[in-house]
């Protein structure tokens, strides 16, 4: 397989200064050309303290110039390798577009967790807390014995946030662009944080 990128190009004075103010412009982006793709679906590539890497899809649920916000079991295989080795690489798949995210990691406050946590439909918040054993192994009868359980008990109550169970959040130190272009001579721009302690960034051109 192999497309023919004919969509757009990434010049110099098409650039913003910020890195975030780039995303957010994409991500806008995506989201109006209604792509079959989940626009917050991201690659998040962990590696764990035997250098071992892995990489799964997690969705994005907030992002801003603190960083980028995505929830999960902090039983979970990513949790444990974000705790041996805290830094990860995010990576967006979009329409003929491509966006990587490096840096540091870091749990995002209970208080956070727990606003984000009443937002979700009441189905997944039981959902996280049937995921609680990501260690052991389960049957398919088990977990939804487990599920039904749940369900009874929180039928006419709040579900509570489970204590293994909450955000995330990635702080950048580089972004990478790339704009695929007809010949395979695609754009690709890289953000790095300016050395002059003002929390702005600059821009280079890097080779396709």
């Amino acid at each position: 397989m192999r497309e023919d990128y004919k969509m757009g190009h990434l010049e110099e004075d098409e650039l913003l200064d910020s890195p975030f103010k780039m995303f957010d412009l994409w991500m806008s982006n995506e989201i109006q050309w209604k792509s079959d793709r989940e626009a917050n679906a991201m690659t998040l590539s962990t590696c764990s303290i035997d250098l071992k890497p892995s990489a799964r899809i997690v969705l994005l649920k907030h992002y801003d110039e603190k960083g980028f916000v995505f929830y999960t079991n902090y039983n979970s295989r990513k949790s444990k390798e974000l705790t041996e080795n805290p830094y990860a690489a995010l990576t967006f798949l979009w329409t003929q577009r491509q966006v990587r995210i490096e840096g540091k990691v870091e749990k995002v406050s209970r208080e956070e967790s727990e606003a984000y946590f009443k937002t979700r439909p009441h189905a997944n918040q039981i959902g996280a807390w049937v995921s609680e054993f990501q260690s052991s192994e389960i049957t398919k009868e088990q977990m939804a014995d487990n599920q039904t359980r749940l369900e009874k008990l929180y039928e006419d109550k709040p579900v509570p946030l489970p204590p293994f169970w909450g955000g995330w959040r990635v702080i950048p130190s580089a972004f990478e662009f790339w704009q695929g272009k007809g010949g395979r001579v695609h754009d690709r721009i890289k953000y790095l944080p300016s050395n002059d302690n003002t929390n702005s960034w600059f821009h280079k051109r890097l080779s396709p």
